[in-house]
């Protein structure tokens, strides 16, 4: 047998998309029909437009009247420049500049307020006009309701407005769709003639309030210069700066200072040596006559002479009288007062020396006074000149500014009157021939597109809202639970039945809806592979979904297969088994329970296909917990035992907890979902009720299946060759 290979997650699956089709195909139809002729009113009823189109380039190149800078620059040759500029004609400002210039305000196309009532608005304004209300056009506006007005005539305006760059070039297409095509090209003249006067005037008024500020500046300017040099000339004369230099004569007076101060110093350190070298030498025992001053002494030199003289003398007197004699004492006395004479003239010029050596070091020193005095003298010029060069600094920069103002100012008034447009109008908009919109094919063309879009949209959300299950792969992949089956709903597969469900599965037992609860029953036995399934408990997420009807027809189709079966009702609240069987009995479930009925008293027999049946009948006896009691722990053992199936009808999961002490009781749980309708958020909340408990979830059971429509759902699921094989079955 070969296999097909599965759909893999996210392939495209067309069959699938024409069963989806098939089954939507009336909502398809019916939003598509709608769409596809609501564009066709739309676009009979639209009103003609016409479109026009000026052409505007941006030119940066311009005639060089005059060789001298412009106040306000041309604009840059680039691609943001005009970008710039296309934002710069869309703007409100040039809008409303030409909703004035044409009196747009006053066109009933743009300003409704101006347009003549039409039907019931004439018949409205009739009878205002009979009592005497004043029309729109004589009420007094206040300034802010003039400026909404105003507002709303330029945004009528702008939404006419088409302003585009032609590729990456300089040209701007200014366009205008109006309900006229003479006012169409009209407006979009306008466009382009007040955009290229803006620009003129933009430059003529810079240039304007340039030539005014420098007129005014140039004024202070000349004040802060005069002032300036005043500031420099009132400071030489404080600070005795007469000269450019302000310190020539201190300087030479310097100089001259220290070239004398050395001299100076050289003469006190050549008189201190002499008079060192004389005291050395008399300290050595000289009697002075060696010394270089007494050398160069004519009184020492004339002593000296006598006092060879008297040495003759004395010489010659000592080798003739000897030492005792008269004449030789009385040379040796003239000789004593020579040598006397010549130690006090030695000692003379010694303090000769001195005093030199004091004078000349007392003129050093008044040398360097003088020469300290200059220096400070020299220093408070410095001084003074620090502040002099600051002041002459101030004043040239203030001169400076002052010449620069000025030559700008005479180039910005020799500007006035030739400013030039960045821009120029190198196509005037034409009166159009032909309509621009509507485009009748083109919209037709969109309308079926958009219709057809709308259709699949709506059977997208259709499919998204439908939260029911509707095929066994709905119940594995949304779900990811096992799939029992699917019990058809009667009036689908036996349309001239009036036999109820319970019955038909008696009555006719070789029909397709018979069929489906021994599927059912195939499914559950096999449920849990190795292990037997005896005790089975049918249950929901919500009321109304065919448990009751369920378990009966199941009991009923297998107690025919001659299987042993009992059905146990046990929904506490409803007691639906009686009322679909149409008894009352006496004992039931509870008084088992209780202890106040045994099994066998309790016990009903269904005539038709010998199933037994456990009711509940009317009970003053209700604990707070009846089946988490080993009470029916004991007699669900003892039915186990005595039944081949047990299938318990119980209670739906959310709204009660029965459901949930029973379920872990059984060998398996069947859970109901109603075809189409039980929401899924519903079915996975139940679960997730069921999951806490422990028990089996032996899988998902579709009930009330429309298996006409099932054929709809998709080649995958059973019932969708329901109409192949349905022959099969005795009806």
């Amino acid at each position: 047998m070969t296999v097909l290979p599965a759909m893999l997650p996210g392939q495209l699956d067309l069959r699938r998309l024409v069963t989806t089709l098939r089954r939507r195909l009336r909502l398809f139809g019916a939003v598509a029909a709608a769409v596809l002729l609501a564009t066709i009113l739309i676009t009979l009823q639209a009103t003609p437009k016409y479109t026009a189109t000026a052409n505007v380039m941006l030119d940066p190149r311009k005639e060089k009247v005059t060789n001298v800078q412009d106040v306000l620059s041309g604009l840059p040759a680039d691609s943001s420049t005009v970008d710039t500029e296309v934002e710069v004609l869309k703007s409100r400002h040039l809008a409303e500049r030409v909703v004035t210039a044409l009196k747009l305000d006053q066109d009933p196309e743009f300003n409704p307020d101006v347009r003549a009532p039409s039907g019931l608005g004439a018949v409205t304004a009739g009878i205002k006009s009979l009592f005497g209300a004043t029309a729109p056009d004589q009420v007094r506006l206040s300034a802010l309701e003039q400026q909404k007005h105003q507002e709303r005539v330029v945004d009528n305006v702008l939404r006419g407005l088409s302003i585009k760059r032609a590729g990456l070039t300089y040209v701007i297409n200014v366009s205008y769709e109006s309900t006229e095509a003479a006012k169409a090209a009209t407006i979009a003249n306008k466009f382009a003639e007040l955009y290229l006067l803006e620009q003129l005037e933009a430059k003529f008024e810079a240039t304007q309030q340039a030539t005014t500020w420098l007129n005014d500046r140039l004024a202070g300017l000349r004040n802060q210069v005069l002032a300036d040099e005043a500031a420099v000339q009132q400071y030489k004369i404080a600070n005795n700066l007469l000269s450019a230099s302000g310190t020539s004569l201190t300087e030479a007076e310097i100089s001259n200072y220290n070239q004398t101060l050395a001299q100076a110093r050289a003469q006190v350190a050549e008189d201190e040596a002499r008079l060192n070298t004389a005291k050395q030498q008399l300290a050595r025992g000289s009697t002075g006559e060696d010394v270089g001053e007494a050398l160069d002494s004519p009184v020492i030199q004339q002593l000296r002479a006598q006092r060879s003289q008297v040495s003759a003398q004395v010489a010659d007197l000592a080798g003739r009288y000897g030492e005792r004699h008269p004449e030789m004492m009385k040379a040796k006395r003239q000789l004593s007062d020579i040598d006397a004479q010549i130690k006090a003239e030695i000692q003379r010029i010694v303090s000769n020396l001195q005093a030199k050596v004091q004078v000349s070091r007392e003129r050093a020193g008044a040398i360097g006074g003088s020469l300290g005095g200059a220096k400070g003298t020299l220093a408070a010029n410095s001084r003074a000149m620090v502040g002099l060069n600051e002041l002459e600094r101030k004043a040239e920069a203030s001169r400076t500014l002052y010449e620069s103002y000025l030559n700008r100012y005479k180039e910005t008034s020799s500007q006035q009157g030739i400013e030039q447009s960045d821009a120029r109008v190198v196509s005037k908009a034409k009166i159009p021939t032909g309509q621009s919109s509507p485009k009748v094919p083109l919209n037709l063309a969109l309308g079926l597109l958009l219709a057809l879009g709308s259709g699949a949209g709506a059977i997208i959300v259709a499919e998204m809202l439908d939260a029911g299950l509707a095929t066994a792969e709905d119940v594995e992949r949304r779900l990811e639970t096992s799939y029992l089956g699917a019990i058809p709903l009667l009036s689908s597969v036996a349309e001239d039945s009036q036999l109820s469900p319970i019955d038909q599965v008696v009555a006719k037992p070789l029909s397709s809806f018979s069929e489906a609860f021994r599927n059912l029953r195939a499914s559950i036995l096999y449920s849990r592979l190795g292990e037997p399934v005896r005790i089975v408990a049918v249950t929901s997420s919500l009321p109304g979904e065919g448990k009751t009807t369920t378990s009966l027809c199941l009991g009923r189709t297998a107690a025919l297969q001659g299987a042993k079966v009992i059905i146990v009702d046990c929904d506490l609240r409803r007691r639906t088994v009686n009322r679909l069987l149409g008894a009352e009995p006496k004992l039931g479930l509870l008084e088992i329970l209780s202890g106040a009925a045994t099994l066998q008293q309790a016990i009903a027999v269904d005539e038709g296909s010998g199933a037994h049946i456990l009711p509940l009948a009317k009970s003053a006896f209700t604990p707070k917990d009846v089946f988490g009691t080993s009470a029916m722990d004991r007699l669900l053992e003892d039915l186990r035992s005595r039944y081949d199936l047990v299938i318990l009808d119980t209670a739906p999961v959310l709204p009660v907890a029965d459901t949930r002490v029973l379920a872990p009781k059984a060998d398996t749980v069947v859970f109901l979902a109603r075809w189409r309708k039980t929401p899924q958020h519903a079915i996975e909340a139940a679960f997730r009720l069921l999951a806490g408990t422990g028990s089996h979830l032996g899988g998902v059971a579709l009930t009330q299946v429309d298996m006409k429509q099932q054929t709809k759902y998709g080649y995958g699921d059973p019932g969708y060759y329901y109409a192949e094989y349905k022959k099969y079955y005795v009806s």
